[in-house]
């Protein structure tokens, strides 16, 4: 299940906690623009796998491998730095900063990585533009609804042009409607940059939008039969 070009890889990947294994041997590989669903039940695993991809957790052993680096032999202030410069993340509530503006929260990674405030507010506001939330720049997440605040979360995943985006359950506290409107925006911007989406669902109709799926059970990561 390796592509061809893979921008980010994971091999033979365990991770057990306490005597729990929630990895046993998963491997996992993505290519530049590709969307790849990561699926199973609950306490199968995926989101330790994404949460090894992208350098929060490290595994028990195997390798986690994003472009020339190898994830899991650096130092933790070295992956900080590349979920700052590389990575972005969308999350099932969103968990934005309540005290931000949400003009403020997209603008946010940017600003960490060194942007002028006018400038990162300028690309933020562009952002929100194109997940068609501009109305809501001025407002605190408190004050939005939760298909807003989840585009708002995905204009601030992409603001920073990661070339990786992780997104765990995206659409797990949405209705139909307005999940379906945030994956179709979430998958089209991802692939207009080029980035790789790593999704995390348990939802068919979620995964759907992805290029391939992948399902993890009992901690290993397996390529559905018929996937590209």
């Amino acid at each position: 299940m390796t592509p061809a070009g893979s921008l980010l890889e994971a091999r033979a990947l365990h991770k057990a906690y306490g005597p729990t294994p929630a990895l046993d041997g998963a491997d996992f590989a993505i290519r530049p623009g590709e969307v790849v669903a990561v699926m199973g039940p609950s306490g199968s695993g995926k989101s330790t796998l994404l949460h090894c991809l992208a350098g929060i957790i490290r595994p028990d052993s195997g390798t986690v491998r994003y472009g020339t680096h190898t994830l899991t032999e650096l130092s933790d202030a070295r992956c900080s730095a590349l979920r700052r410069t590389d990575f972005g993340f969308v999350f099932q509530f969103g968990q934005l900063v309540p005290e931000l503006s949400c003009l403020e929260n997209v603008a946010l990674p940017l600003r960490l990585n060194g942007t002028r405030r006018k400038d990162a507010e300028r690309q933020a506001r562009d952002w929100l533009t194109r997940l068609e939330v501009d109305g809501v720049a001025t407002k605190r997440p408190g004050e939005i609804s939760g298909g807003q605040g989840q585009r708002v979360a995905i204009a601030r995943a992409l603001a920073a042009r990661p070339r990786v985006i992780f997104a765990d359950e995206p659409t797990g506290a949405l209705d139909s409607l307005n999940g379906e409107r945030v994956m179709g925006l979430l998958t089209d911007a991802a692939r207009d940059t080029d980035a790789a989406v790593v999704l995390v669902t348990h939802e068919a109709r979620v995964a759907a939008y992805a290029d391939r799926e992948v399902v993890v059970r009992d901690g290993i990561a397996r390529e559905t039969a018929g996937a590209a």
